[in-house]
């Protein structure tokens, strides 16, 4: 399944995208932690096979580009964005990193979260403002203390393309931890849409690609990650409860503006696009906060 959220910020609806690609009302208020903590999946996809679930707008109007239909993030407010830093083998080495023998940990605001095409914002006093498209992960049931792969796996309620917007300046430069490069407004664009484990197949086999202003700058796959999702998830959950609604950046490959000398950070005006296999796909223009 593809759930999303449609509308004006503050005010999305939740739907899913069914086989005809019709977006039909989930009868749900929100997509959440709440949402997926009481079986709210199990509960739309019965109803989606049962044909169930009134349209609200026709394939032929539904997401076509132009059109006034807004797409916001696929999960309403996280409770949590935990983000692993350095996690492809050729992205550490573009920076200058060691490669991590445990992976790197850090925070990202929950309110970085915006929708898949809305404008990211230039911090004010930014020079460098950098892109990193990712694989996330939304967590579907408590994670604690996870023992294999398979009850890792099992805690995922889908999957979701994100843009790890960083100030490297902030981030690097500024003293004290990552997070401060990490959790400016729109940082973390999420979407376009949730997409369930049984679409996905293996998250460790997923290209990954990003344009800036048209040109590829970042062109990977997961397979090359140093430390997949399962394993991520069972180190994640020794160290906090994850809980459903959580979200996991679990990396990006190669191809960022840091790791690329005479690269040009991002400018007011610029446009990212981003898609991942079986995802979907993102474009934001750059605006100045």
């Amino acid at each position: 399944m593809k759930l999303l959220r449609v509308g004006p910020v503050g005010q999305e609806r939740p739907v899913v995208l069914d086989g005809a690609g019709n977006l039909c009302d989930i009868g749900e208020r929100e997509i959440d932690g709440a949402f997926l903590d009481s079986g709210g999946m199990a509960r739309i996809r019965s109803a989606l096979e049962w044909g169930d679930l009134p349209v609200v707008h026709p394939a032929d109007q539904a997401l076509t580009r132009g059109t006034d239909l807004r797409i916001g993030p696929p999960v309403a407010r996280p409770g949590k964005i935990v983000c692993i830093g350095l996690n492809y083998r050729d992205h550490a080495e573009e920076t200058g990193a060691a490669i991590p023998a445990e992976p790197v940990v850090f925070m990202k605001a929950p309110n970085t979260v915006v929708g898949p095409y809305d404008e990211v914002l230039i911090p004010r006093e930014s020079v460098k403002t950098d892109w990193e498209v990712e694989l996330a992960v939304v967590i579907g049931r408590t994670a604690r203390y996870v023992e294999t792969d398979e009850e890792a796996l099992a805690c995922v309620a889908g999957y979701a393309i994100s843009n790890d917007v960083s100030e490297r300046e902030f981030q690097l430069e500024r003293g004290g931890q990552w997070d401060k490069g990490k959790s400016c407004e729109t940082f973390n664009p999420l979407g376009p849409w949730l997409v369930t484990p049984d679409e996905v197949g293996d998250p460790g086999a997923l290209g990954l690609r990003l344009w800036v202003n048209g040109d590829l700058r970042q062109d990977g796959n997961t397979r090359d990650q140093i430390f997949p999702v399962a394993e991520v998830i069972r180190y994640l959950s020794r160290f906090m409860v994850l809980e459903p609604g959580d979200v996991i950046n679990t990396g990006t490959p190669a191809g960022v503006a840091l790791g690329l000398p005479g690269t040009p950070y991002l400018r007011a005006g610029d446009v990212m696009e981003l898609e991942i296999d079986g995802l979907g796909r993102q474009r934001q223009t750059v605006g100045q906060a």
